[in-house]
Order: C-alpha cells, then structure tokens, then sequence
C-alpha cells in the first residue's frame, strides 16, 4: 500500500509543479510570484520531478514553440508527425537537449520572461544527479515493495515527467473533442481532467493560451485552477488578466 500512495504522490506532485510552475508560470506568466516564492517553487520542482526534471526555461521555450507551431512540422511534439508516442517524446527529449546545450538558435521571440537559477538547474541537468534520483527511487522499493510487480512502476517514476508530456501531447492533440477551430489538431480529452491536471484541455489552452483557467465551459473541470485561486487569494501569486487569443503564432 505504501508503494501506491508514494506512486500516485509522485505522480500528482511532479504533474502540479509542471502544470503549475513551469507551465502555467514560466511559459505562459498567468500569474507573478515573489522572487522568494519563485526560488522556493523552483527547489520544489527539483525535488517533485527529481530524475526528469526539466529546466523552466527549456520548457518555457520549447513551450512557446509548440503553440506557434502547433501540428507542424516545426512543432517540438506533435503526434501528427512521428510514428508512435515514443518517438515524439524522443523528438522533443533531442530539441530540448539542443535548446539547454544551446545548440539550436531559438527564435527571440520565444526569449525572456522566464524564471532561470543557473547554479540549481546545472545541478539538476548533471547525469549523476539524474542517477542519483533513480537510486533513491529503487532503494524506496526495496524497502518497501512487498509485490513483485510494483517494481514494474520504476520506470515511470524514472520518467515522469516525459510520461505526463506523452500523455498531454499525444492524447490532447488526437482524441478527444473541440471547442474552438484553433487550426490545428488540439483536442480536448476529459471532461474532468483527474490523470493530468487539466493539461488534457488542449483545445481550450490552445485558444485561451493566457487563462489559467484551462476549464470553458461549466461542465469542464481543471483540477490545478482551485490550488491556483486558493494561491492567489493567499497572496502567493497574483493572478494576471488572461489575454483573449494567443499571442505566439507561427511566422
């Protein structure tokens, strides 16, 4: 049982600060934070996502770029143009390889407004941290697995934040159904978005990109958005007004 619970806590809390901080905060800014709560969200991040942790600023970039470049080509993770889940995602893991080593010229107007703490994400990027993340993963089952097959649950813990971004890019942007004509293939898979966090709202996001709402209609529930208002209503972050349209489009 404790092996489950420490599952589903992985995944949840590695999926909020990713839905939360790097997404919503770091590629969108749909809201402002204190530099004090940005560095503590930031250290949160790191120990949530552990051995898939991706730098805000990465993510911010390659984020911006899926929006303008949505279901193209030019698109860091469309399934519309990749045989399989795997490979899109192996698609996205070499263009953020690129952007971090900076080997690729990104577009400026994918550039700033982004959070960056230089010294903690190296840290987090070096392979034997990555390693040592793991390690901690499989020393916790060895204490605690009482079942054989709940050892098959490490490799999503070792990747989990690509298995949230297969999910998200994969199954938001092909099944599911459309609430606005965004010129693209983005989908909107649940009604209550329980598995990713409201991620699963493509259609809306990609329409409303600014709203932290990812919810539209009153039947759609976004289940990151309460954790938001409560946020803001605590004076953690202050919630900015969301734009009507996207403001990245491909050039």
């Amino acid at each position: 049982m404790l092996i489950l619970v420490a599952f589903v806590a992985h995944w949840y809390l590695s999926l909020f600060t990713q839905t939360f901080f790097q997404h919503r905060y770091a590629a969108h800014r749909m809201f402002t934070m204190h530099p004090l709560w940005e560095r503590f969200f930031f250290v949160f991040t790191f120990l949530m996502q552990g051995s898939s942790f991706m730098s805000p600023r990465g993510y911010a970039l390659l984020h911006r770029m899926h929006h303008a470049y949505s279901d193209t080509e030019q698109d860091p993770h469309s399934p519309h143009y990749t045989a399989n889940a795997f490979t899109m995602m192996w698609k996205t893991r070499n263009v953020y390889q690129d952007v971090w080593l900076g080997r690729s010229n990104v577009a400026a107007r994918f550039e700033g407004n982004y959070p960056e703490w230089v010294a903690l994400e190296n840290l987090a990027h070096l392979w034997y941290v990555r390693v040592l993340w793991g390690a901690v993963y499989v020393a916790f089952y060895v204490a605690f697995a009482t079942e054989w097959w709940m050892y098959l649950l490490l490799p999503i813990h070792f990747m989990m934040g690509a298995v949230h971004g297969a999910i998200v890019n994969w199954g938001g942007h092909k099944y599911g159904y459309q609430n606005f004509d965004n010129h693209d293939k983005s989908r909107n898979s649940l009604f209550f978005d329980f598995l990713t966090g409201g991620e699963l709202f493509q259609n809306n996001h990609h329409k409303l990109s600014s709203r932290a709402n990812f919810g539209v209609k009153w039947w759609e529930f976004d289940p990151t958005y309460p954790v938001i208002w409560t946020l803001d209503k605590l004076h953690v972050i202050r919630l900015r007004a969301p734009k009507p349209t996207n403001v990245l489009r491909a050039a």
